[in-house]
């Protein structure tokens, strides 16, 4: 299993760093068109080929996995930094505190996560420029998934609530922020970087799936599930299937994560 999991780390960061050098690559940015082949088929100078619009697609995709491989774990810190702020204090607190924390949590738990992401997303403008596109995805994708990490930080901290450490600290004349910050967030380190390292890939999938539907990152900006909708042309897939590179690099790479970080394994 080790060695599995050697390999799929490396997979990561091989994927990683070269997208990070895609200029040298690909032939030449995402958004140059190349008015002379569109949706042409692999070749030397396109090696995936290009779209209906003539932009090289491996440099497209490369693009793409910057964007999708960089908003999934800044979404992921985001969702992961409010569940810490919630669970934590509902656990830490208790009482009427924690019904109120665990009442919301439910309350998102309840709804259809991607549905209610859909939704949200579908109620804002779609009309908005590449970087604003971003950061309202970004934003949406940490501010709705985190729910079900706010309940298991939640269990940790309630655990720690009544430790001997925790009672020797209070019985020491500390305060309750000190204790909270330098004793009960510490030992909760384990379990929020646990949930860190689960919600990567399922924000690379949310947001795959928020591209596919015209609700993710803008054009110009590429990103895989912008990149999926391509996809719908299916004659112009049949008639060059590299078309299919960034499906099977999503696949690829969310089944890596899964192999690295392992559900079962870190909570």
């Amino acid at each position: 299993m080790r060695i599995m999991r050697r390999i799929a780390l490396g997979i990561l960061i091989g994927v990683f760093l070269v997208s990070l050098v895609a200029e040298l690559v690909a032939p030449g940015l995402y958004a140059v068109q190349f008015r002379d082949a569109p949706n042409a088929p692999g070749s030397r100078e396109h090696l995936l080929g290009t779209d209906e619009l003539g932009r090289d697609l491996l440099a497209r995709l490369l693009a793409g996995t910057q964007v999708s491989l960089l908003l999934a774990p800044a979404a992921a810190f985001l969702a992961t930094l409010i569940a810490a702020l919630v669970g934590g204090v509902a656990g830490y607190l208790g009482g009427w505190w924690e019904r109120l924390c665990l009442g919301a949590v439910d309350l998102f738990l309840s709804l259809p996560w991607l549905f209610l992401l859909l939704t949200a997303r579908a109620m804002l403008p779609l009309d908005v420029s590449a970087w604003p596109s971003v950061l309202i995805t970004f934003v949406l994708l940490g501010c709705l998934g985190w729910a079900a990490s706010a309940r298991i930080v939640c269990a940790g901290a309630r655990a720690l609530r009544y430790s001997d450490y925790i009672l020797l600290a209070r019985a020491n004349g500390c305060s309750e922020t000190r204790i909270a910050l330098r004793h009960v967030l510490p030992n909760l380190k384990p379990i929020l970087l646990a949930q860190f390292l689960i919600s990567i890939p399922v924000f690379v999938l949310a947001e795959a799936n928020l591209g596919a539907l015209g609700l993710g990152v803008s054009e110009p900006f590429p990103s895989w599930g912008g990149m999926l909708r391509g996809l719908e042309n299916y004659s112009a897939t049949l008639a060059n299937p590299w078309k299919v590179a960034p499906l099977a690099l999503l696949l690829v790479v969310t089944s890596c994560f899964q192999m690295i970080f392992p559900q079962e394994g870190l909570t």
